[in-house]
């Protein structure tokens, strides 16, 4: 049993290089990375249920509700009870949190230039980990995950 060998030790390594870039690059407007998810999540789908960013960012309620509190407190985002059902806990972006989104365009192509990879290649290897996440998590709970909605 080589280190070598071992394939979570490579997506370990890949994981944590990736994320380290994305350090540096956020510390520059006061953000973690899996803040950035939760803002991601928002910009793409604009007020989102708490649950459904559960869903998307594949975590736990206990890992998201302190990123939510966090982004609030910074003026990023609101929560708010849905009118019609206020069982529903709903996350809106502020206008701050909307105009981030320009300030933090350079972010990706920043990530892809030090990724080295081709926009085929970084295609190929998302696709891979999409299955290798749906296949562990059909292998250790005997169901598929649901895709996050589009």
């Amino acid at each position: 049993m080589l280190l070598d060998d071992q394939l979570c030790f490579h997506l370990y390594a890949a994981s944590r290089a990736v994320t380290g870039v994305y350090r540096q690059l956020l510390d520059a407007v006061g953000m973690t990375y899996p803040q950035y998810l939760v803002m991601l999540a928002l910009w793409q789908h604009g007020i989102t249920p708490v649950k459904d960013l559960v869903t998307a960012l594949q975590l736990d309620y206990g890992t998201l509700t302190p990123l939510i509190k966090r982004l609030e407190t910074n003026g990023l985002l609101e929560r708010r009870r849905r009118p019609d059902d206020e069982r529903v806990v709903e996350v809106v972006l502020t206008p701050a949190g909307a105009a981030l989104r320009e300030r933090i365009l350079t972010v990706p192509p920043a990530i892809g230039d030090a990724m080295g990879l081709t926009p085929e290649e970084i295609q190929t290897v998302q696709n891979l980990l999409r299955r290798l996440s749906a296949n562990v998590i059909r292998h250790t709970t005997g169901t598929a995950p649901t895709p996050p909605s589009s």
